[in-house]
């Protein structure tokens, strides 16, 4: 019998995750006994703080109740310090914990946009903003910036080209993800003056802000003076303390009609993770030691990774100034067949290999999934340097190595180097 039921066209529109797509080519790969240098996606290998583990193994509890929709008041006062150490004067009223900064995302579209309203956004942007405008019927409008630029903040002119009567807010993620690039006060006062002069709200993600490498200042948007009432700020800790898996970020916002909307929309999924906000509340306080040494390793590792990068024929990236990510852009044509083959065809073997592998190969996001526009990055990949020097240098050897081997396979165009 023939089914005629019909998928949504929410479902069809929603993309596919460029960091996630290739996972099941991995996983086949994984099966097959090959190692896989994980470059695609921001799962740092770092251990989560010691403090937090503690609390997560001696959990004491008869009952895992449900928590204040809100989160419980002593993680937002533990926050509230936390923040005043960014100089962001917060009162715990003004913070509320959400289900991961993806859900603090999601919540502020929902309660901020009608259908049909639109964003604008910087792109290379996280890909998942698009998913979240789909689901909260938004649209996003993008301004593109460019590798050669170092990724950039385009004038504010091209901003203004997009503003209609349907544009409702700006989205910035700073420090970047994927590219890394860094807000500078000039940047971030621009944006001010375009919120303001238009009216919109600004959606602030920076859950990147203990990784900025270049000594330049962090500004955050709750810094900017005259729009206090327009910002929302979303955060994380998956980061920050290597606890992606707990799912606890925040949306902050001084604008109380906004709180008021966003936490209808808490209370209809009840509560977020008990035990992640018990976990999360234990790692912001005492860990100023762990924090440095954290940072203190991603400094080597991006040094390592776009050093590394900048020497393949045909390779370049520019500096990335926070976050551990970046673009790079590669000698192929498709980046994402590229990806793909790493995966599918392509098997490093040598005295190397760890005992019991098959081979070795890398894993990438094609960074073309960044882009609402389909013409641009298909030569790009981002990488995320979240993996140890020594897997770093390794990765980078056997990508060397696939490239070549790439381009002899399929004979590509060898003006590129």
């Amino acid at each position: 019998m023939k089914n005629n039921l019909q998928i949504s066209q929410r479902g069809i529109e929603m993309p596919e995750s460029p960091i996630r797509k290739l996972a099941p080519l991995a996983y086949q790969a994984e099966d097959k006994g090959v190692k896989i240098y994980r470059l695609n996606i921001g799962q740092p290998d770092l251990p989560t703080p010691q403090k937090a583990l503690d609390i997560l193994k001696n959990i004491d509890r008869k009952i895992l109740e449900y928590s204040p929709s809100q989160g419980y008041g002593s993680l937002r006062q533990a926050l509230v310090g936390y923040y005043e150490r960014y100089q962001i004067k917060l009162n715990a009223d003004e913070i509320i914990i959400t289900s991961g900064g993806s859900e603090a995302v999601l919540f502020a579209f929902m309660s901020c946009l009608n259908p049909g309203d639109e964003i604008i956004v910087p792109e290379p942007a996280y890909a998942n903003y698009m998913s979240f405008a789909i689901s909260a019927g938004a649209v996003i409008r993008t301004v593109a910036t460019t590798i050669e630029e170092g990724f950039c903040l385009p004038k504010v002119e091209m901003f203004e080209k997009l503003i209609n009567e349907r544009t409702k807010a700006i989205l910035i993620c700073n420090p970047n993800n994927p590219t890394g690039y860094l807000y500078t006060q000039r940047e971030m006062n621009q944006i001010r003056d375009l919120v303001k002069k238009y009216n919109l709200y600004l959606f602030s993600d920076e859950v990147y802000r203990e990784f900025i490498y270049t000594g330049s200042p962090y500004i955050s948007a709750m810094h900017l003076e005259g729009i206090e009432q327009n910002v929302v700020l979303i955060d994380s800790v998956s980061k920050r303390y290597s606890e992606c898996g707990i799912r606890i970020g925040a949306l902050i916002t001084k604008n109380e009609s906004v709180r008021k909307t966003v936490m209808k929309f808490c209370q209809a999924r009840l509560s977020p993770p008990l035990i992640g906000q018990l976990v999360a509340e234990a790692s912001i306080e005492g860990t100023e030691q762990y924090s440095r040494d954290v940072y203190d390793e991603y400094v080597e590792r991006r040094k390592c990774l776009i050093d590394g990068v900048n020497r393949i024929p045909g390779c370049y990236t520019p500096v990335p100034m926070g976050a551990f990510y970046t673009v790079a852009k590669l000698p192929v044509d498709n980046a994402e067949d590229f990806c793909t083959w790493c995966l599918t065809d392509f098997v490093y073997k040598d005295a190397e290999t760890p005992e019991g592998c098959t081979g070795e190969t890398v894993m990438m996001a094609p960074a073309a999934g960044f882009y609402s526009n389909s013409d641009l990055g298909k030569d790009q990949v981002r990488l995320a340097y979240v993996l140890k020097k020594k897997d770093l240098q390794r990765a980078l050897h056997i990508l060397s190595l696939a490239i070549i081997k790439y381009r002899e396979v399929f004979k590509e165009n060898k003006s590129k180097f």
